[in-house]
C-alpha cells in the first residue's frame, strides 16, 4: 500500500484560500530565457503568469517519496501530466522522473523541482497540488480552475 497514491481533481469554486507559505512563492515566477525553467521566487505575492502552485504538505510529501524512490532532488523531480482517457475523458499522471526533457517546464518549490511537459500545460496552468492524510483518505489533490467537472473516481476531469 506504500507505493499507491490517491489523486483527486476539485475544480475550482471562485475563490481559493489564502496562500500559505509556499503558494505565496510560487505566484512570483522568473523563467530563464529560451529555457523553459521556472523558478519560485521566495515571498512573492504576485499573479502566478500561468504556473503552478504547491502546498507546503505536499511538498513534504513528495520530498519524502523522492527519497524512499532514490530520485536524486539535484537531477530529477515529480513529473505532472495529463493523457486522455479516465472518466470524464482527461486523467491526470504523476510520477518520478530522473530528469526534464527537452521542452518542459521545470518549476521548483523549496528543493523540490516538477516537471511538466507543454502539452499537460496547456490543462494544468494556475493549478495547485495539495496532499491530503485524514483517517478517510490519504494522497494529493489537484486544485484545477481549469477543470470543469471531475467524476467520483477522482482522477479524471474535462
Amino acid at each position: 500500500m506504500s507505493n499507491m497514491v490517491n489523486i483527486e481533481s476539485k475544480p475550482a469554486q471562485g475563490a481559493f484560500a489564502p496562500p500559505g507559505p509556499l503558494q505565496a512563492a510560487a505566484h512570483s515566477v522568473s523563467a530563464e530565457p529560451n529555457s523553459g525553467r521556472v523558478s519560485a521566487a521566495a515571498g512573492g505575492v504576485g499573479p502566478t503568469a500561468g504556473g503552478l502552485q504547491v502546498t507546503e504538505r505536499a511538498v513534504k510529501r513528495i520530498r519524502a517519496a523522492m527519497a524512499k524512490e532514490g530520485v536524486s532532488p539535484e537531477e530529477g523531480g515529480l513529473r505532472l501530466g495529463v493523457m486522455g482517457g479516465g472518466c470524464s475523458g482527461l486523467s491526470y499522471s504523476i510520477k518520478f522522473d530522473t530528469r526534464p526533457r527537452e521542452r518542459d517546464r521545470i518549476y521548483e518549490f523549496d528543493g523540490v523541482r516538477i516537471f511538466v511537459d507543454p502539452k499537460s500545460f496547456l490543462y494544468l496552468h494556475g493549478m495547485t497540488l495539495d496532499y491530503e492524510e485524514t483517517l478517510m483518505r490519504q494522497g494529493f489533490n489537484f486544485i484545477n480552475p481549469n477543470s470543469s467537472r471531475s467524476c467520483g473516481c477522482g482522477s479524471s476531469f474535462s
